[in-house]
């Protein structure tokens, strides 16, 4: 494992707390799973953030993946809100024309 996949561990391993539903060892095959989730949160205090997961149903290859999902989305709604406003519109603006290139 890398220097830098230690740290996303590392990060994700100090924010993530283990609900029920989880049986002994499982931990750190979790957070495996979840390793594409530590870029998204490594833009925040660790302080800040706190992601608890629990699990009734045992299918958890799929249900980590759609958790992964939600919680990326949710950073990347939460990063949006906080950016400034004129930003927002100068990026959108910038897509709009790379779009109108790429389909012309």
């Amino acid at each position: 494992m890398s220097e830098t996949e230690n740290q996303r561990h590392d990060l994700l391993d100090e924010v993530l707390h283990f609900g029920a539903g989880f049986k002994d060892g499982e931990q750190p095959w979790v957070l495996e799973a979840l390793s594409a989730l530590g870029p998204h949160v490594a833009r925040w205090d660790p302080d800040d953030v706190d992601v608890e997961i629990s699990v009734k149903d045992r299918n958890l290859d799929r249900v980590l993946a759609e958790a992964k999902r939600e919680l990326i989305r949710q950073i990347e709604d939460h990063k949006a809100m906080r950016e400034p406003k004129h930003n927002r519109q100068l990026r959108k603006k910038t897509t709009r024309s790379a779009a109108r290139r790429t389909a012309g």
